[in-house]
């Protein structure tokens, strides 16, 4: 909040220049839902607000005003996110918040530095509207609402959301959120009886105690609980546990399940137990393909992840076949001149040339 009014002034005072993309009239209309705010984060921003005029000792300065910019930067401000996603900070970028969200968008925004870059993932066609993903889409329609509601103070209207209670939609919730088969060989969805008392397979007809599943489900948590409180060190076993119950408990394309599995990727890659980390990882690309439309940038990092982990431990046919998949992807969502996709490129293009070593060799 500071940068922007100390930036507000050098312009207004023409040190530096304003242009259609830069200038604080942008920031001016972005819309801030302050009617729709509850009175404990009113007071949030009064405060804040306070500390910014107190930093800058601003005659000109409207404290009103600083708290109403503080309502628009959270439900229009943007996490700045590195080439491969991992987040660097928050910016604001007023041109790229008059962009709508749809739960099924046909464009991704992506950062090169800090320049904010749209690409589309599919053919627009003239005069259709450019619509982006203001969250993680994966999950069920009453999450993605609830998340939207809370954090950007709408409801969304898109093809997917308008399906809220048929029947579609509440199969993708009972396969994203909800619980497994007691038949391990069935991927059937569950839902719950009409005596309250368990939950229906509704391929194979088999019922799941609602006891069992929160004597699961308490266990869960609780080993949860205890790898959030533990040191590092222990942290692997601890949710290597929680995913084998998690499989006993939810759908083979559950949200929770992928997101343990993840997180279980990231700790044995940390411990370099890099065998290990591939099997994991593997374990997520399934999910990854449902979840996800065909391009979508973190369906292409996965398939990376995947592929060089294939190519050092000297996998590298399948590495090949990874690394592929990912550049069809990443080119559409990143662009091809980015030093990252550089050096997909390179790291593809080495792989070719040590598979066709490995062949030569063969044949002598």
């Amino acid at each position: 909040m500071v940068k922007l009014y100390l930036r507000r002034k050098l312009q207004s005072e023409k040190v530096i220049p304003t242009t259609a993309t830069d200038n604080y009239n942008l920031v001016e209309a972005l819309v801030s839902h302050m009617p729709d705010i509850d009175e404990k984060q009113l007071v949030l921003y009064a405060q804040m607000a306070n500390l910014v005029n107190f930093i800058l000792q601003q005659p000109d300065i409207n404290i009103k005003e600083i708290a109403e910019n503080f309502s628009k930067f959270a439900c229009n401000a943007h996490t700045i996110c590195d080439s491969e996603l991992i987040p660097l900070g928050t910016g604001l970028y007023p041109v790229i918040s008059i962009i709508n969200h749809s739960c099924l968008p046909n464009s991704v925004l992506v950062f090169e530095g800090r320049l904010a870059v749209i690409r589309a993932v599919q053919h627009i066609p003239q005069g259709a509207e450019v619509l982006i993903s203001y969250i993680d889409t994966t999950g069920s329609t009453m999450t993605r609402q609830k998340a939207l509601k809370e954090q950007y103070l709408f409801t969304c209207a898109c093809p997917r959301c308008i399906k809220l209670g048929q029947s579609d939609d509440i199969q993708e919730s009972a396969v994203l959120e909800g619980y497994r088969c007691k038949d391990e060989g069935c991927n059937g969805f569950l839902l719950r009886s009409s005596d309250d008392k368990g939950f229906i397979c509704q391929q194979c007809g088999r019922v799941r105690d609602k006891e069992e599943i929160r004597k699961i489900a308490s266990e869960v948590k609780s080993m949860s609980e205890k790898a959030l409180m533990s040191l590092s060190s222990g942290t692997v076993s601890m949710h290597q546990t929680i995913e084998k119950l998690q499989r006993k408990l939810c759908h083979p394309f559950s949200i929770s399940l992928m997101q343990t599995r993840e997180k279980v990727l990231k700790i044995l890659m940390e411990l370099q137990n890099w065998r290990e980390a591939l099997a994991y990882c593997k374990l997520t690309i399934p999910v990854y393909q449902r979840v996800y439309p065909g391009f979508h940038p973190l369906l292409g990092l996965q398939y990376y992840t995947c592929g060089k982990l294939e190519w050092f431990l000297g996998d590298t046919e399948d590495a090949i076949k990874s690394m592929t998949k990912a550049m069809d992807i990443l080119r559409i969502t990143h662009g091809t001149n980015t030093p990252f996709m550089r050096d997909l490129l390179m790291k593809l293009e080495e792989a070719h040339a040590e598979a066709s070593h490995k062949l030569s060799c063969k044949d002598e």
